[in-house]
């Protein structure tokens, strides 16, 4: 049995990467920070006390700016795969609390890095990097173009990218740079915004509330569905070599395109329901994200099956059924048609 160690494990993509990893028959161990409120509802359904029987997943106490301690679960664990997911991964936020976002996003890739080599764990490492990192850089991005950061957030990630190259080839680490491009399903946080705006029409339809306050409309990002995502970090791992590689389906849409069509799908008119708050917009804004995914299609022979409209279906449809309400249902048609033999938990 495999063991793989995942930060970040109660977020999106960590949950997703469990459920993918557990159905693969690893022992998966996750890092989670200590508070005093419960922070696990995406992992819930998978978790089970440690005292049982044949338990697969195991949940550490850590923190990215504890060194020592990740040292010390990385030399406890052994695991033969690494999946570096954590981080303060909010762009807007970044620029609120600059100095923590980069403590955490930037060295605690820094510092997992530097445990493994402390440690002499052989294990292979993938990083989640992100196309924020490209910025300002001129669409469609791939893996040589330039990197134009435009927040805290994206140069801390650029800090963390170059790092994983660096203990690549000096360290003779397997280390691997996903760089992600945006990816959403009904489990993204709820300040993000294409989670933003498909739980404020659900909250629109229970008469919840009445308006949706969203910061600029017009950027333009390339948009995929989480689970599908997920399983490219697993197959980059499989890989008899590391390589840093793109992933995103090829195609952009702007936020306001994506607005209207949610609001359209359940039936409602965007215009008499949104309003702009400039205590939204961000200093620096990223203006258009496109991914070419040709190195992708080329050794991974992946290509993303979830289109950006059955995105947002499958996302209205899950908030509305969170509200006990009626969904649409095409989101239910599109997984099971697109995923018939689905390894994650139904949402």
């Amino acid at each position: 049995m495999k063991k793989a160690l995942i930060t970040g494990i109660t977020g999106q993509d960590g949950s997703y990467l469990a459920e993918l990893l557990l159905s693969k028959g690893y022992e998966v161990h996750g890092i989670i920070r200590r508070s005093s409120n419960f922070n696990t509802d995406r992992i819930d359904h998978i978790y089970t006390d440690p005292h049982n029987q044949n338990v697969e997943l195991y949940l550490h106490y850590g923190d990215l700016s504890d060194s020592s301690h990740l040292t010390n679960l990385i030399y406890e664990i052994e695991p033969e795969e690494i999946y570096h997911l954590g981080a303060q991964s909010h762009v807007k936020v970044s620029f609120d609390i600059p100095e923590y976002s980069s403590d955490i996003t930037g060295l605690g890739t820094l510092r997992i890095l530097e445990s493994i080599r402390r440690s002499g764990v052989k294990c292979k490492f993938y990083q989640a990097s992100s196309s924020e990192m490209f910025g300002e850089a001129k669409p469609p991005q791939n893996e040589n173009t330039s990197f134009r950061p435009q927040s805290p957030y994206a140069c801390s990630k650029l800090y963390a990218h170059w790092t994983v190259v660096n203990y690549r080839e000096g360290y003779d680490i397997f280390a691997i740079s996903g760089i992600l491009f945006n990816h959403e399903s009904p489990r993204r946080g709820e300040r993000f915004v294409t989670r933003k705006i498909t739980r404020a029409i659900a909250n629109i339809l229970a008469g919840n509330q009445d308006f949706l306050f969203l910061g600029n409309l017009e950027p333009k990002r390339d948009w995929g569905f989480a689970p599908e995502y997920v399983e490219v970090m697993y197959n980059l791992m499989q890989l008899e070599e590391p390589t840093d590689i793109v992933i995103g389906t090829g195609e952009q849409h702007s936020v306001a395109e994506f607005v209207e069509k949610a609001f359209h799908y359940a039936g409602l008119d965007w215009n008499k329901h949104v309003k702009i708050d400039e205590k939204y917009f961000r200093p620096t804004e990223v203006n258009s994200l496109l991914c070419d995914p040709e190195k992708a299609e080329k050794i991974l022979n992946w290509k993303a099956k979830i289109t950006f409209d059955d995105l947002l279906k499958i996302m209205v449809d899950a908030d509305m059924k969170k509200l006990s309400l009626k969904p649409v249902g095409e989101g239910d048609k599109i997984l099971k048609e697109k995923f018939s033999n689905r390894w994650w938990n139904s949402d």
